[in-house]
């Protein structure tokens, strides 16, 4: 039975049980589970704290889990990123007093506050900067207020928080995180079908299935519009010269694809969501 470790609070936790449910699994119903067989598709969930999922993975206890990067990355976990998920997106950057910092080097012999010292601290490592980190568990922008630290490395959205601190931004992005599926490493049967039914999910969550009816010698310029995921599907009507068409399109152009049709000729467009998808 396949063991997967699932968020269970937090940002990544909500989306990470809808990807599941879109995917076919059956996952808890009740918050306080923590962990819940699904017989039918031979897995077991572990709904775990987001920053323990790599560091269970990474032991091969759970075979699989679903985390962010920067979780994955801040636990020196062995635990190997499988592929990107979509959601849960956020981006760490240093920042500290307004006009204080203007580059990463100058953080050398300071303290910096972070809820990430193993994030962090390689991203130091790396640029040849040596600081003294001080981890904490939230609401870093009061660190340099506080006298805790000089500097601060956080998530950043829209860099008000920081602002009201008194804080700005500078140097390089630390860190683009999004939510990963991770893996052991360990080859457990289940495994690659948990893979490719979350892309199907993400597939299907980006396409939509688009059809029309076309005038045949307009059928060049409507199938470059429309070209599918390898090519459309063409379907001769009871009239000859027209004939119809069918092909998955990206969901967020579907209004101007479907302008642009009607520009060619097409008629009768119609779209559909796309519930599942194996590519």
């Amino acid at each position: 039975m396949l063991k997967i470790a699932v968020p269970n609070k937090g940002s990544l936790s909500e989306t990470a049980a809808q990807m599941l449910a879109e995917a076919g699994y059956n996952g808890r119903r009740d918050p306080r589970e923590l962990v819940i067989q699904d017989p039918k598709n031979d897995v077991e969930f572990f709904y775990l704290r987001p920053r323990d999922i790599a560091t269970y993975v990474g032991s091969g206890a759970l075979d699989v889990g679903i985390t962010g990067r920067d979780l994955l990355l801040d636990s020196e976990s062995p635990a190997a990123e499988v592929a990107e998920l979509n959601f849960g997106e956020s981006t760490f950057r240093f920042a500290g007093p307004a006009g204080a910092f203007e580059n990463v080097e100058q953080l050398e012999g300071r303290r910096v506050a972070t809820s990430y010292p193993g994030l962090v601290g390689a991203f130091l490592a790396q640029s040849n900067v040596t600081t003294t980190l001080v981890k904490l568990d939230g609401a870093v922008e009061s660190a340099v207020r506080l006298g805790v630290a000089d500097a601060v490395a956080d998530v950043v959205s829209t860099g008000s928080t920081l602002r009201k601190a008194g804080l700005e931004i500078f140097g390089p992005v630390i860190l683009q995180s999004t939510a990963v599926l991770i893996s052991s490493g360990i080859q457990k049967p289940g495994a690659d079908t948990l893979l490719r039914r979350l892309q199907g999910v993400l597939v299907a969550r980006q396409y939509v299935l688009m059809d029309y009816d076309v005038p045949r010698i307009h059928l060049d310029a409507a199938s470059a519009l429309t070209p599918g995921i390898e090519s459309p599907t063409i379907s001769p009507l009871a009239d000859p010269d027209w004939v119809a068409v069918r092909a998955m399109v990206p969901r967020l152009e579907t209004n101007q694809i479907m302008d642009a049709l009607w520009e060619v000729g097409a008629r009768a467009i119609l779209v559909s969501p796309i519930h599942a998808v194996r590519m």
